[in-house]
């Protein structure tokens, strides 16, 4: 794809781009210099494209190279011992920090075989911004496959990271944003076992697509039954479109509908839709939603929350606004763009959170928020009885007492079909300090759920997922200083809960760096 820029043609197809925004964290350029970075990108069209709001790998490579954004530099932390059962998903060892930034990951199991999961994530070694691991013991081991499977057969890799297991097809499909599909589109690869991938379609040929996410329908009574699905941001079209795709054999798939007014910039949460099993609630075809957010032009604005509908396969789309505007987790913004707001000491954090849908057209979501009487995060659920047409008052998940100090940030979320809720974030329950520096006390965190037996009505008592992590750092001169994962998307399977995270406890030369762990809990 192709776009006219003051009279000449930019294309993206030329993108090597580097490391785009693998969490863009900068001022907003003041006078940059025109001049090309090592991608193909003139620096003075850094804001005519979009590339502020982009949040993917291949971004934060241009604002670095143009002087807007701040590359990861060496830092030194404490260290903190590993503590089980939490198991190690990024294993790869490292030589340095700077080449040991793995976070932001979708967990998927084998229907067919759920003892094989195979985890999706970004992981920057060498050119390549893509790690996989998978396992074939219900996740008591995993192997990151080394050389990473998809840092060939779509040119280069930027991350952005989706994966799931397609039953009516017997494949585990991935993918990733890459410049081999229209100069920076959505590569896909295709596995029976997670271990040995083949390279796949382009799911979309774009020149500057950001923030993909991926569903698939395994239901066998559904009309769309195998049918796969994946929304992403397309900085192409308009502010951003909101735009989504579907294939039924992964080979090929349909031309982009725009789910949003392509005039105002709603940012792709993550597309879901009925779990297996799931009484349908609306005809016998799968009902798909895909979370939104309106950003309110980013910074410490208020935030809208949306969800889009469709009940015949992704054709067409209606939507519904959930809830009034909030106020965001905003501790300040990030510093090397002001665009995104930044949970301290270096998190990127807008809010986004997951959906889910349970049985009899019950739909679940849950994102960050504000917290009240100075607390500067909570974790908010709300819930709708009627296949997301209407929505309840948000209400606080996470049981901590508002405090100063006790922020909470970055949840997700997987339902089943016997009603069963998980919901894990990461929480700061233990800090007694602020959190200003990595090395900060107050800036340790843990993973925690809550869980639902009854489609969401009522909630666990907090569950611990690991043990105390020190913040870790983001040293890598690569990708921009303001980043620790965007996003961690949980699954569930045969009453199993699936639930991974950015992980600090591994220390390389000194430093605590970035690392993909996993825990399974029951769901009850």
């Amino acid at each position: 794809m192709t776009m006219k820029m003051y009279g000449s043609r930019i294309t993206f197809a030329s993108l090597a781009l580097s490391a785009l925004l693998l969490g863009a964290c900068a001022l907003q350029p003041t006078s940059a210099v025109a001049q090309m970075t090592s991608v193909g990108i003139d620096c003075s069209q850094i804001q005519a494209l979009g590339i502020m709001k982009q949040d993917n790998l291949g971004a934060g490579r241009v604002l670095i190279e143009c002087g807007i954004a701040q590359g990861g530099r060496p830092e030194k932390t404490s260290v903190l011992p590993l503590a089980p059962p939490n198991v190690r998903v990024s294993n790869r060892s490292c030589s340095s920090s700077s080449s040991c930034t793995k976070s932001e990951n979708m967990v998927f199991a084998n229907t067919s075989n759920p003892l094989n999961i195979v985890v999706n994530y970004n992981d920057h070694n060498g050119s390549s911004y893509s790690g996989t691991s998978f396992s074939n013991d219900g996740g008591t081991t995993f192997t990151e496959i080394s050389p990473a499977p998809f840092s060939s057969g779509h040119g280069t890799n930027y991350g952005d990271p989706i994966v799931v297991y397609n039953t009516k097809l017997g494949k585990f499909f991935a993918g990733d944003l890459v410049t081999g599909c229209g100069g920076f589109g959505i590569g896909t690869w295709t596995s029976t076992d997670g271990a040995t991938w083949t390279t796949g379609a382009c799911a979309h040929n774009g020149g500057s697509d950001d923030r993909e996410s991926m569903w698939v329908d395994n239901e066998p009574t559904s009309g769309t039954y195998g049918r796969m699905y994946i929304s992403w941001n397309d900085f192409n079209v308009g502010v951003g479109a909101l735009s989504v795709v579907h294939s039924d054999d992964g080979v090929v798939w349909s031309a982009p509908v725009r789910v949003s007014n392509t005039n105002t910039f709603i940012r792709d949460v993550q597309i879901t839709g009925s779990p297996v099993g799931a009484t349908r609630f609306e005809g016998n075809d799968s009902t798909v939603f895909i979370a939104g957010m309106d950003e309110g032009g980013g910074g410490c604005a208020t935030r809208q929350n949306l969800m889009y509908k469709s009940l015949d396969g992704g054709v067409t789309w209606t939507s519904v606004t959930m809830g009034a505007r909030f106020k965001p987790i905003c501790d300040g913004l990030c510093s090397s763009n002001s665009y995104f707001a930044q949970v301290n000491p270096i998190i990127r954090h807008m809010g986004w959170g997951e959906p889910g849908v349970g049985p009899n057209g019950v739909v679940h979501y849950v994102f960050a928020g504000l917290g009240s009487n100075g607390d500067p995060g909570d974790i908010f659920y709300t819930r709708s009885a009627d296949n997301g047409v209407t929505w309840s008052a948000p209400t606080k998940i996470n049981g901590t007492p508002d405090a100063a100090f006790k922020e909470q940030w970055m949840p997700s979320l997987s339902a089943d079909a016997a009603g069963g809720v998980t919901i894990s974030w990461y929480d700061r329950d233990k800090a007694t300090s602020k959190c200003t520096n990595v090395s900060d006390p107050g800036c340790s965190y843990m993973r925690v759920a809550r869980q639902s037996s009854n489609n969401g009505v009522t909630f666990s008592k907090l569950i611990p997922v690991s043990g105390l992590i020190p913040q870790p750092a983001q040293t890598d001169s690569g990708v921009v200083s303001c980043y620790a994962g965007d996003y961690d998307y949980d699954t569930t399977l045969n009453g199993n809960a699936f639930i991974t995270w950015t992980d600090g406890r591994r220390s390389v030369g000194g430093v605590h760096v970035q690392d993909v762990d996993f825990a399974t809990i029951p769901v009850p």
